[in-house]
């Protein structure tokens, strides 16, 4: 064997194994680029997923406070009629005249004077317009008319010497058949 033959089977060898060298190389980087596209598609496939539920939860939010709004509205609106009705009540009320005012007003009258002994010094109070009314009746009682307590009609009734203050006005009325009766009204208004 020649020396020449030796140098041509070393670079025969050299050669198959540079191909060997070069084969196994490309096809671990094309081993590495298919790992690199699957991971690259599975953290695109992870942020789209990500992002719909962004949306989602954003779109959940909008619509969770845009029903929230729309329930404060709503409850704003109707606090608001219920506001109107009660000035139309308390107009209608201060408004009652003659006969109906009278009776109503003696009945407020007869019905706080329990609460006094007959010897107690009772002065009546009321409505400026009542005036006349309250004068006439806080005589038939034996009582003093002490002068106007802003309401819209009714008495009030103290006395010194007991220490007593009985409101029996139209108002404190209406507070209290208001009070006891708006879930009702509200119910009636709204067709809850």
């Amino acid at each position: 064997m020649s020396l020449e033959t030796v140098v041509e089977d070393i670079r025969e060898e050299a050669r198959a194994r540079a191909e060997n060298i070069r084969a196994e190389g490309e096809e671990r980087a094309e081993e590495l680029v298919s790992e690199a596209e699957s991971d690259a598609t599975d953290i695109l496939d992870e942020q789209e997923r990500e992002v719909e539920r962004e949306i989602k939860q954003m779109r959940e939010q909008k619509l969770s406070s845009a029903k929230l709004e729309a329930k404060q509205k709503r409850l704003e609106a109707r606090r608001n009629v219920l506001a109107e009705v009660r000035a139309d009540v308390e107009a209608a009320v201060a408004g009652l005249e003659g006969d109906r005012r009278e009776e109503l007003t003696r009945e407020l009258l007869e019905d706080a004077s329990t609460e006094f002994d007959d010897s107690d010094d009772v002065t009546v109070y009321g409505r400026d317009d009542d005036a006349a009314l309250l004068e006439t009746l806080a005589d038939d009682y034996g009582y003093t008319y002490g002068g106007e307590y802003e309401c819209l009609g009714g008495v009030v009734l103290e006395s010194e010497a007991s220490r007593i203050r009985v409101n029996n006005t139209f108002d404190s009325v209406l507070d209290s058949v208001w009070e006891n009766n708006l879930k009702e009204t509200s119910e009636r208004l709204f067709d809850q």
